[in-house]
This record gives C-alpha cells, structure tokens and sequence, in this order.
C-alpha cells in the first residue's frame, strides 16, 4: 500500500514537471524564438504558450518594444580637416524576431558599428559649417544607409538624434569671438539707424512746428488785419452817421449865421484852455463871427426900440 502510493505520488510529480516544463507565459510586448532539435521552430507570442518539454526549447527572447542605444562620443573629421566629438542616440525595435535573431548575432552591436561608420562618412563630406548646422540633413542621411542596411535584420531605424556636436576648443574661441563680433557689428548699425531715424523724425517735428507757427502768424496777422478794417469801418460810418444826424438836425433847425457864431465864440475858450496849448492863434473867421454877433445885437435893439 506505501508503494503504491510513493508511485502514484511520484507519477503525479512527474506529470506536474512535465506541465510546468510545457507551459510557457511571454510577458506582453515580448517574442520567444523557439527551436526543435536545434532548428527553429516557431515564435511565441505574448501570453500562455505550451511547449514540448525536451523537445522544444526557448532560443531567445525578443524585445518588439522601441530600443534607445546611446553611443558615447566619437571623433570624426571634417572636409575642411577639423576633429569634432559626435555624440549620438539611435532608436531601434525589432519588427522580425527570426532575422533578428538568425540573420545577425547582435543587432544592437552592429548598429551601433554602422552608425559610427556612416556618421565618420557623412561628415567627413561636410565642412565644420555645415556639420554644426545641419543636423537634419546629417539625422535624414543616416537613417537612410541604415534603413538600407538594417532591412535584412529584421530591425527598423526609427528615429536617429545627434545629442551634440562639439568642434575644437581653438575653433570654439574662435566662433564665440567671430559672434561677439557681429553681435558688436549689429549693435552698433542698429544704434547709428536709431540715430538716423531720430534725426529724421525731430527734423521733421521742427519743420512741422515752424509751418504751423508761420500758418498761425499769418492767420493771426489776418484776423488782426480784418478787426481793424471792421473796427475802422464801424468808426467811419458811426462818424458818418454821427454828422449826417448833426446835420439834419441843424437842416431842421434852421440855425442862421448869427446863432453859429455865438456858439463860435462860446467854444473859443475852450480851445485855449488845453495845458499843450502854449501860443493861441486867433483864427480869421473869429473877426467875421464878432461882426456877425454885433450885426446880431444891433437888430436886437432896433425891435427894442420900434416896440411900443
């Protein structure tokens, strides 16, 4: 009776080896290349997979997810015969796990010897200008030879960056002091086009103010002009009227000769009483204006007398 259950126990063991051994659980994003007697057989998906323990066995496990192989910095020569240090950054992933187990014995080592090698070719047609400012050109020129030779792995290039590009440190010194150069030479023909323009624009105020002053003088100097003519004007009718009412009352008064000298010789004092006045010349016509007072008085005194 304890034979038989140490066989059945381990017959049960033996079968549960044997399913563990057949059950094979690849985790997602992942391949399992499988070979049988050493050939290869099939690949295994993400998820539960049963193999035939003994038979079957797990080559490898392929990663399909994007790789990102970083190269340290390497020297490469310029047309013009300059060293500079590239340092670079590949993106790899795995679309064919049987090539890129068969057809290559390590992808990530080979690509990273054929990026070098195309990176040296690509820059040595390039002149240190050039290389440091085109970086697209470089990045397109790179995927391109090694999409060409990459296709037969099994692999795709997705993205290839230059993380940086650094020149000698004489030619550094020599490029910072050639920028702070133009820098000084824009500074300085920006500073003399503000100036310039300055010029121009208080050039302008000041012939723009003086033709507004001179348009002010003149249309002050005509108003002026006009208020005078019209206060003349004003001043000359007021006169004229004044002496056309003198004389129609006069008209209408019928003032004779005698009454005109009367008032003749009251005003004369008047005329001689100013402070200016220092000689006082009788004028011909008082004579004529005493005679007529006196014709006046006689007439006067003769319509006395007649009187009853």
């Amino acid at each position: 009776m304890t034979t038989t259950i140490i066989i059945v126990a381990l017959f049960v063991a033996v079968l549960l080896l044997i399913f563990w051994r057949s059950v094979r659980i690849v985790p997602h994003s992942m391949e399992d290349v499988v070979e049988r007697f050493g050939k290869f057989h099939r690949t295994l998906n993400s998820g539960f997979n049963i193999v035939v323990p003994g038979v079957d066995q797990v080559r490898e496990r392929i990663d399909r997810r994007v790789q990102v192989v970083s190269f340290p910095p390497q020297s490469a020569i310029t047309e013009d015969n300059l060293a500079v240090e590239v340092d670079s950054a590949v993106y790899v992933r795995v679309v064919d796990a049987y090539r890129a187990t068969y057809e290559v014995a390590n992808f990530i080592q080979a690509v990273e010897q054929l990026t070098l090698a195309t990176l040296r070719n690509v820059i040595g047609g390039m002149n240190l200008e050039a290389t440091l400012t085109s970086r697209d050109e470089i990045n397109r020129e790179l995927k391109t030879v090694l999409d060409e030779a990459t296709a037969d792995w099994g692999i795709e290039i997705s993205r290839i960056e230059l993380k940086g590009i650094e020149p000698p440190s004489s030619v550094q010194e020599a490029m910072e002091m050639q920028m702070r150069a133009d820098r000084e030479k824009r500074a300085q023909l920006l500073s003399a086009e503000g100036e310039k323009q300055s010029a121009v624009l208080r050039a302008e105020g000041e012939r723009s103010a003086a033709v507004l002053r001179a348009k002010g003088a003149a249309e002050a100097q005509m108003l002026t002009a006009k208020a005078d003519a019209d206060a003349q004007t004003l001043r000359a009718r007021g006169e004229a009227d004044a002496i056309h009412i003198v004389f129609k009352s006069l008209h209408a008064s019928r003032i004779d000769q005698d009454v005109l000298a009367y008032h003749y010789l009251q005003k004369l004092p008047e005329i001689a009483r100013g402070d200016a006045n220092k000689v006082w010349v009788v004028p011909s016509e008082m004579g004529r204006a005493l005679q007529g007072v006196g014709e006046a008085f006689e007439r006067l005194r003769d319509d006395v007398v007649r009187a009853p």
